[in-house]
């Protein structure tokens, strides 16, 4: 099961209240690790937007997930702080992860 949930998305109308958005961020499932699709190159290492994603922890073996993660230790380094974000944006990102899950047979529905 992959999860998507957008992340610091622009303008009003968002589907949780602020005061909550915190406290479910730490309800991540077991076997699962929150990942942030932080895409786009900003100088100022600022994302404007990413989509917080749950990935089953047997897909990160996979090759191409392997070198993303390569690719967000080059980037952010190893100590970052909350969710892991993945320098990919949200579409190369779910393409990778679709792709990890046919080949490791793991359901994307729940």
């Amino acid at each position: 099961m992959v999860s998507w949930k957008r992340k610091r998305g622009g303008g009003g109308g968002g589907e949780e209240p602020p005061v909550r958005g915190a406290a479910e961020e730490e309800k991540v499932p077991r076997g699962h690790v929150p990942m942030l699709a932080a895409g786009g190159d900003d100088d100022d290492g600022v994302d404007d937007v990413g989509e917080r994603v749950l990935v089953p922890v047997t897909l990160l073996t996979d090759p191409s997930v392997a070198e993303l993660l390569d690719m967000a230790a080059q980037r952010y380094g190893y100590g970052q702080p909350g969710v892991l974000r993945v320098p990919c944006d949200a579409g190369r990102f779910r393409q990778v992860l679709d792709i990890a899950m046919h080949r490791r047979g793991v359901s994307s529905s729940a």
